[in-house]
């Protein structure tokens, strides 16, 4: 037990200012955090970009035709592919009938003109070109129908389990789908995977084939924090909104989906970010592998390890109660040699008040190999003489 309690008192020591990056200045402390506002859209969520908490939901999880939000789901397909160097930005595509006659918003390409994939990405992210999309994906998959699969493999991947995709627009389909919560998980994603790309959601403009259209992101030119991302809209899907801001150095992520109008899906998403950014503050706790204790190992050639978290840790909390934090940790009853690099050894949970917000694995940073014969055997005999006094 006083081996435990060691380690705890270690851990516990690390104090947790010393390695967040607060926003300033928060609130007073006893100003409390009003309910979360309602909105009349079908489904919305309110997240936040760093840590994955989610601050607001409403039907997250209720599968709705998505209308163009699809798009952020074509574009992280064609952006992947682009990073992984099977296509550059400045290959020719062949703009197919198809991809021509396509309905609904348009770039206005045309099947005798050469467009590069950058102008398809800038006609389909700026413009919402439905024409633009079916481009991009034939040119990508050779098909509509092949790049489809492509872009449920990658939602799988990141975790989006109630959505399914069958064309690359968002034009209407009994089978195409997602919710307020995978269209998140999506942006976050985006924004985290493509920051070189993601800026071309925060262009207000573009003109192609001398035809000159406006995003159709209205919160572009009402918050000056909002860099993206999409909206989207059909008579099915209503009016809808996956928007992202970021003040201070705190970015989140609103989805609203089948808002009324045009301009409630504004009014609601600003409503989502405001609320947010007002009433809560994401903090860095701690930085990937930096060490946060050290554990006594028995029976090893180094009688300490190193211990820390594999990735960085943010948390998003009420502003004004970052002194209510407290980090609590259990550990293995004893350290053994040999310990490898990376293995687990204990959990580090945060507690905000009598709610645990998270709990991550506390991980040796570095290997310790086992100690010779006599190491090991002094070291027995120790934890030998050890366990008498705990068991008095």
């Amino acid at each position: 037990m006083k081996k435990i309690l060691l380690i705890v008192a270690l851990v516990l020591a690390v104090p947790l200012s010393a390695l967040a990056q607060r926003p300033a200045p928060p609130p007073p402390k006893n100003m409390p955090t009003p309910a979360a506002p309602t909105l009349g859209a079908n489904s919305y969520i309110l997240m936040d970009f760093n840590s994955g908490d989610v601050l607001v939901e409403s039907n997250a999880d209720m599968p709705v035709e998505p209308a163009s939000i699809t798009k952020v789901m074509t574009s992280y397909v064609v952006f992947t592919e682009l990073a992984s160097g099977n296509i550059s930005l400045g290959d020719v595509a062949n703009i197919s009938e198809t991809a021509w006659r396509t309905g609904g918003s348009r770039m206005f390409i045309e099947p005798s003109m050469e467009v590069t994939v950058e102008q398809l990405i800038k006609g389909m992210v700026i413009q919402s070109g439905n024409d633009a999309s079916v481009a991009l994906a034939e040119y990508l998959a050779g098909s509509e129908d092949a790049f489809a699969g492509l872009m449920n493999h990658y939602a799988t991947q990141l975790g989006m389990t109630n959505s399914n995709f069958t064309n690359s627009t968002g034009l209407p389909h009994e089978e195409h789908y997602t919710t307020a919560r995978d269209v998140a998980i999506l942006s976050a994603a985006l924004i985290a995977d493509f920051p070189e790309y993601y800026r071309w959601y925060s262009e207000k403009e573009y003109s192609f084939n001398n035809i000159r259209q406006h995003n159709r992101n209205n919160l572009l030119w009402r918050d000056p924090a909002v860099d993206g991302l999409k909206t989207g809209h059909t008579q099915a899907a209503g009016y809808c909104l996956a928007a992202s801001a970021k003040r201070e150095g705190m970015r989140l992520i609103s989805v609203v989906l089948g808002s009324s109008s045009e301009s409630s899906r504004v009014s609601e998403s600003q409503t989502l970010l405001n609320y947010g950014f007002r009433f809560f503050e994401t903090v860095q706790l701690y930085k990937s592998r930096q060490e946060l204790a050290q554990g006594r190992v028995w029976k090893g050639e180094q009688e300490q390890v190193r211990l820390g978290i594999e990735d960085e840790l943010f948390i998003t909390i009420p502003r004004g109660r970052y002194g209510d934090l407290d980090a609590q940790v259990e550990m293995r009853p004893e350290l053994i040699a040999p310990i490898a690099e990376g293995e687990e050894v204990g959990q580090i949970s945060i507690r905000l008040g009598d709610d645990e917000l998270t709990t991550r694995g506390l991980i040796a940073l570095e290997t310790i190999e086992e100690a010779g014969f006599f190491g090991r055997a002094w070291d027995g005999v120790t934890m030998w003489f050890d366990g008498l006094f705990e068991d008095e």
